[in-house]
């Protein structure tokens, strides 16, 4: 789940798995895979890094970041 803040700087928490993409419109525009959109305050480079964490939280992402090296 990731927080964001709608226009009207209502907080609202978001299952990210729902996210089907995000636009900036010149607003960002998030459009979910049941074709509701929501419109955020949040950047979509936020949003997608909200995301990212999320999915490693979950398990569905890499703990490390793309070309990191392990040791």
């Amino acid at each position: 789940m990731i927080k964001l803040t709608r226009l009207n700087g209502e907080a609202l928490i978001l299952n990210a798995i729902l996210i089907e993409q995000i636009q900036s419109l010149p607003d960002t525009t998030i459009t979910l895979t049941t074709g509701r959109k929501l419109v955020v305050k949040e950047s979509e480079t936020i949003i997608v890094k909200e995301t990212i964490n999320f999915y490693r939280k979950i398990g569905l992402a890499s703990m490390r970041e793309p070309g990191e090296k392990h040791e």
